[in-house]
């Protein structure tokens, strides 16, 4: 008992709070603020103290969070949300990023495995192609590692989904355009095997024919690249189509299709309309200012680290895709039709 308090005494001292406080922090009382509670787990370390198990665990909790770059803003957007809800659960983010030639999807998954991470949360992974298999997800569940997946979906896996409505979507871009008078309008849009983008085609071409009775807009669908020089490239073939018109997959995309008109010499809203998607950091602040469909980044984000935290938990999350809805906002690089009257 004796060399109980002499311990209590040196981590308070150190601290610099109460023993009380001290003994609260390590059999997991209420009334301990985070950073009070962080420097007694500090103190701890300092001194040589080994921390209670269930402290430990906590934290030293780690979380995998996939995302396919970061060259796309709305990518870090959805991190940045993620990792704040992990971190106030005690949660470790560990961030990993993919790029061209470098590290894959698969082998990150290993390395996260082999640092024994609590659960992964993949953000537009293989999850979304469907020319991937989806083995690999039922693996990880096989293991028991929860995992939630973020924009694409895989019939039949034991796991949560949080997905934005792709359909909902292009009906409010097409209706926004048609409303301002443009008839022939354009879909610039990813590779075709991607669930998001045959979501996206899939509502285009209804909305297109609902709308606008245009029986069949296929021939205004451009697959291409998720980049600014997709969207350039997309962007110029529907012109040559005489689109006045185009809704890019992306926000990055609208830079390129925006690129692209000016390079022809037809200014942007003026003679061509374009809408991006995603509402990513900063796109009040282009030239112009792009009208753009915004995705729900903070409560998708949230919810999908809160289903990952239940399943942490022991409170599954129901065995579900969750569809958010976006929204339109409506800024300068859309206005009327050419030759419509105001």
């Amino acid at each position: 008992m004796q060399g109980m308090k002499a311990r209590l005494a040196d981590i308070a001292a150190h601290a610099g709070v109460s023993e009380a406080t001290v003994s609260r922090v390590l059999n997991g009382r209420p009334g301990v603020g985070p950073s009070t509670k962080q420097a007694v787990l500090t103190a701890l370390d300092v001194l040589g103290y080994e921390r209670p198990s269930r402290l430990r665990e906590r934290s030293a909790g780690l979380v995998g969070l996939i995302v396919p770059e970061l060259d796309n803003p709305i990518f870090p957007a959805f991190a940045q949300v993620i990792e704040t809800v992990l971190a106030q659960s005690d949660y470790t983010p560990v961030l990993c990023t993919q790029t061209p030639g470098g590290v894959s999807e698969d082998e990150y998954v290993e390395m996260l495995l082999e640092r024994g991470v609590a659960g992964i949360i993949f953000i537009s992974g293989l999850h979304a192609d469907t020319r991937m298999s989806p083995d690999r997800y039922h693996k990880l569940r096989q293991r028991g590692l929860p995992i939630v997946l973020i924009n694409g979906y895989v019939d039949g896996l034991d796991a949560p989904f949080i997905s934005n409505d792709d359909v909902a979507a292009m009906d409010l871009a097409v209706r926004h355009l048609a409303s301002l008078g443009h008839r022939r309008i354009g879909l610039a849009v990813g590779p075709e095997r991607f669930v998001p983008v045959i979501r996206k085609v899939e509502g285009f071409l209804r909305s297109m024919k609902q709308v606008l009775e245009v029986d069949d807009a296929s021939e205004f669908v451009e697959p291409t690249l998720f980049s600014v020089e997709g969207g350039q490239a997309a962007a110029g073939r529907l012109l040559d189509r005489e689109c006045t018109a185009i809704i890019c997959a992306s926000d990055i995309m609208a830079f390129g299709a925006i690129r692209t008109a000016r390079a022809r010499g037809l200014s942007v809203p003026g003679e061509v309309s374009v809408v991006g998607y995603d509402d990513s950091p900063l796109m009040a602040f282009t030239d112009p200012p792009l009208t753009t469909i915004r995705q729900s980044v903070q409560v998708m984000g949230q919810a999908a680290a809160r289903a990952l935290l239940e399943e942490l938990a022991g409170t599954p999350s129901p065995r579900a895709e969750y569809v958010f809805r976006p929204e339109l906002v409506v800024r300068g690089s859309t206005s009327t039709g050419p030759g419509v009257r105001v």
